[in-house]
């Protein structure tokens, strides 16, 4: 369930990209090219979250959210190195309304493993027992 909410605002910050201001935008990418994670506020991200998740009081709802936040922050923070500069720029450009670390993190995530993917080695494809030509 948490899954298809982080799927829905990771939807709804896709479509406001074109309404960013340029000033947030360029707060955000210097951020990106610095050694630490950006500092946002999660709240409203959470609060609007909250109003839409079921199975715990709206109150509740909001603290796992933000609890959910700070640890992917904290870890975030962790690894914030291992990521691709050019990567970690993308993704805080590509987060431009209400943004949340649960997004950059997956966005950080995701282009690393496309980049692993595509620089892995193609498995071996010959069967067991197959004679390898001279």
């Amino acid at each position: 369930m948490l899954r298809r909410l982080i799927v829905a605002l990771a939807a709804a910050s896709a479509l406001g990209i074109s309404f960013c201001p340029t000033d947030a935008w360029a707060r955000r990418t210097r951020a990106a090219v610095t050694d630490g994670v950006p500092s946002w506020d999660v709240t409203a991200s959470c609060r609007a979250a909250s109003s839409i998740a079921f199975g715990q009081t709206p109150t509740e709802r909001l603290k796992s959210c933000l609890d959910s936040e700070q640890r992917t922050r904290e870890e975030l923070n962790k690894n914030w190195s291992t990521f691709v500069a050019a990567d970690r720029i993308a993704c805080v450009k590509s987060l431009t309304f209400s943004p949340t670390y649960t997004e950059l993190a997956t966005c950080l995530e995701m282009r690393r493993d496309l980049k692993n993917s595509r620089d892995a080695k193609p498995a071996d494809t010959k069967t067991p027992g197959q004679a390898v030509k001279p």
